[in-house]
């Protein structure tokens, strides 16, 4: 064969295997919005503003209208994301602040690790909120970088007085929150000291993301960005104050919209569209007491802090071209703890050897819109409080007692209103008929209350239960600093 012929072909199988193995190893976007309820963007319904990019990855992939985040808060939430577990199973419920002595442990395998395996480059900016001692930071847990904010953006020693926030500086308490750190790599850089400066992190994390995805465009990659928005209190950068019709909070989204733009852009300019998945989502129901400094949840019941559809039921868009199906919905259970092992067997990665509770659910994503990987999804709660059982179309609320927001008017303008508590007795909603849980329908679906309360206690078995006292055979500990160097 003439050298060039020979170049040519031995040219061509290289290619071939590039080829293959970019198909087996898809570029992963995944942005988690903080505090975005379900009716918050578009294409769900929102009011006063457009999100036209996050609208387009609707148009160009597959919307999720039953996709639940891990946990109804933060930190819970974020746990789930990234290690495919209920929180609870991996001692992680809750939201810590500055005070917490515990982390994810580092046993526990993250998405970013679990890339790691097939070479990817691992990127993040964001919130983190799985713990602040240095040995819990992403750079530890996977990241090959991070930029951003280790906790909830209103874990800062500030206080709310009338319309503005000023330091609190008049009467300190002993567990006063300590200055806000911006965290690049492991070491801090700045202080969130004020809101002009809060104003600058969508801008500040949207830029470090570009520059990673065009700096990583030979190789694949993971990028997690965890915006701080929409959580109080509202920042939003100059070029979007007043732009919408829904104050504040729309102009903050419609900057969280600029941003997934970007990104978008960022992948078309690098021609990597074809071979990069998107997911788009949030950690949790809307922090409805804000009032007008608030999302809304699209006519479902309660929001943050609640296991009522509210609290739990997210936005969440997966795009990822000739892959996903374009402009689909698809009404399947699914979770946030699924896109572990999602991730997993589309980059045919071993899952980690500890128990997990997330599904695979690549079949939805290749088109199978009837397929149904996810069976049950259980609600906790609190520290370990099994709230809810899902199971089809069915919920099975269990007794317990609930913040609510319903019979407490908000405050405005970014001061939080009060919560109301309220005894939940069992019921079973038809979430297909009743999404806003309005019509307990037990008495009609005897066998159904019967079925799923075996559910719950397999649950409490596995995990455990406070609400019943039964302690889990099956959950691990969090990794924990006792002493301070």
């Amino acid at each position: 064969m003439p050298l060039g012929l020979a170049g040519l072909a031995t040219m061509t199988t290289l290619a071939g295997c590039t080829q293959k193995e970019r198909q087996d190893s898809p570029n992963v976007i995944l942005i988690n919005i903080d505090d975005l309820g379900y009716g918050d963007i578009s294409c769900n319904g929102a009011i006063g503003y457009r999100t036209p990019n996050i609208d387009r990855l609707a148009m160009n992939g597959l919307r999720f209208t039953n996709f639940y985040s891990a946990q109804a808060v933060s930190g819970a939430s974020r746990a789930g994301l990234l290690t495919g577990c209920y929180p609870n199973r991996i001692g992680l419920p809750g939201a810590p602040n500055h005070n917490a002595r515990h982390g994810i442990h580092p046993d526990e395998l993250t998405l970013a690790e679990l890339l790691r395996q097939k070479n990817y480059a691992t990127g993040m900016v964001g919130k983190w909120h799985l713990g602040h001692l240095r040995p819990f930071l992403p750079l530890q847990n996977g990241f090959d970088e991070y930029l951003g904010l280790p906790y909830s953006n209103d874990m800062w020693p500030v206080r709310y007085e009338g319309y503005g926030y000023v330091p609190d500086t008049l009467n300190p308490l002993p567990n006063q929150n300590p200055p806000l750190p911006l965290i690049d790599g492991n070491d801090t850089v700045d202080f969130m000291t004020s809101l002009e400066k809060q104003d600058q992190l969508t801008t500040l994390y949207t830029e470090r993301a570009v520059r990673f995805i065009n700096r990583n465009k030979r190789k694949p990659f993971f990028l997690y960005v965890a915006h701080s928005m929409v959580h109080t209190p509202l920042a939003v950068s100059e070029k979007f104050k007043g732009k919408s019709k829904q104050g504040r909070f729309g102009d903050v989204m419609m900057e969280v919209d600029w941003s997934v733009g970007e990104l978008v852009k960022a992948v078309k300019e690098n021609h990597l569209t074809r071979n990069t998945l998107i997911i788009f989502t949030s950690d949790n129901g809307p922090w409805l007491n804000f009032g007008t400094h608030a999302g809304t949840t699209g006519g479902l019941r309660e929001g943050k802090g609640t296991t009522y559809e509210g609290g739990q039921r997210v936005p969440c868009i997966m795009s990822w071209p000739d892959n996903v199906p374009a402009g689909e919905v698809s009404g399947q259970l699914v979770s946030a703890i699924d896109i572990l092992p999602t991730l997993a067997a589309i980059t045919e990665t071993a899952l980690p050897v500890h128990k997990i509770d997330g599904v695979d659910i690549s079949a939805i994503l290749k088109g199978d819109l009837d397929c149904e990987p996810r069976k049950v999804f259980y609600y906790y709660y609190n520290r370990n409080s099994l709230e809810a059982v899902r199971m089809g179309q069915w919920k099975l609320q269990l007794p317990h007692r609930s913040r609510s927001y319903r019979t407490v008017l908000p405050k405005d303008d970014g001061r939080p209103g009060a919560y109301a508590t309220e005894q939940c007795d069992l019921a079973l909603y038809d979430l297909r008929r009743d999404p806003g849980e309005w019509y307990d329908v037990q008495a009609l679906y005897p066998q159904i209350v019967t079925e799923m309360q075996r559910l719950a206690d397999d649950a409490r078995t596995d995990m455990g239960d406070d609400l019943t006292g039964v302690i889990g055979k099956n959950t691990r500990e969090p990794g924990r600093i006792n002493k301070l160097n």
